[in-house]
């Protein structure tokens, strides 16, 4: 594996690459969620490039942005292990070389500015802006995503479609503890006490989708109902919402692709998950 932290290295070795190239863009700390999304990406092309990039531009709060767990000796570990080809870890200064402030910024509207991009205002534009930029720098013919973030995925499947980019978008299913638990590089900031309360987000998606299954309509009244659920159990609802899969829009009476999205806070963790629902 090579690992490289300048664009122009970056380049060069990527076109050494004979073949199909797959991105996985991550922010470091990884965990099995990233690795399945490393394997997906080896079933899909010939080569893989793994990005590790702690995007400040995505954070809304300094505070989490000097929290969030760095690992890279770890990180550059697992993805030997993985037979990933390179390795991107660059700077700040290698992203953004005339600071935030003055840098170009890539924004779906409509989209990120509901939910997660309600609760973070600027976060979406930050995960735009840096996934195009590593589209621009890698050039794969493939990235893959987790559908955890769902939201987010919906974002950049726009932003590809809108911009014209042609690199095909790959979800892959949510990674979870034995309890339900999906699995987060933010899970570590719990203690003991609050990952056992942790895994009530994902029991509370289960029932919603199960009331669903069952042919209850009454959207508000489920979401209500699962927030009240939430609280209960020891965390301090953010959202929850039923929406369209396709788009996030609200679902009408025959819409049959849905997905249930709900985030939390939990002592300093934000915790966020969803669930796809299919009525068909």
């Amino acid at each position: 594996m090579k690992q490289v932290d300048a664009v122009a290295p970056l380049r060069k070795a990527v076109v050494s690459l004979p073949g199909k190239v797959a991105l996985v863009p991550t922010m470091g700390n990884l965990h099995e969620g990233h690795l399945t999304l490393v394997r997906r990406a080896r079933e899909l092309a010939d080569h893989v490039v793994v990005s590790i990039f702690v995007n400040p531009l995505q954070f809304d709060r300094e505070q989490d942005l000097q929290a969030y767990p760095r690992t890279e000796a770890e990180d550059l570990g697992l993805l030997q292990s993985e037979g990933v080809d390179i390795a991107f870890t660059p700077s700040t200064g290698a992203i953004y070389p005339d600071s935030m402030e003055v840098h170009t910024r890539v924004e779906v509207p409509g989209i990120s500015d509901i939910f997660c991009g309600a609760s973070r205002p600027g976060h979406f534009v930050g995960v735009s802006t840096i996934v195009c930029k590593l589209f621009n720098m890698v050039q794969p013919q493939t990235a893959v995503f987790g559908k955890k973030d769902f939201q987010q995925l919906l974002v950049i499947r726009r932003m590809v479609e809108d911009l014209a980019i042609p690199v095909e978008i790959i979800g892959v299913d949510t990674v979870r503890e034995e309890d339900g638990l999906a699995m987060s590089s933010r899970n570590n900031y719990l203690d003991p006490e609050q990952r056992g309360v942790a895994p009530a987000l994902y029991r509370t998606l289960k029932q919603t989708s199960e009331a669903l299954q069952k042919g209850d309509r009454n959207y508000l009244q489920l979401e209500e109902r699962a927030a009240e659920r939430i609280a209960a159990a020891g965390l301090r609802p953010d959202y929850f919402g039923i929406r369209r899969a396709v788009d996030l829009g609200v679902p009408r009476q025959d819409d049959t692709r849905l997905v249930i999205l709900g985030a939390a806070f939990l002592g300093i963790a934000r915790l966020i998950d969803n669930l796809e629902v299919d009525l068909r």
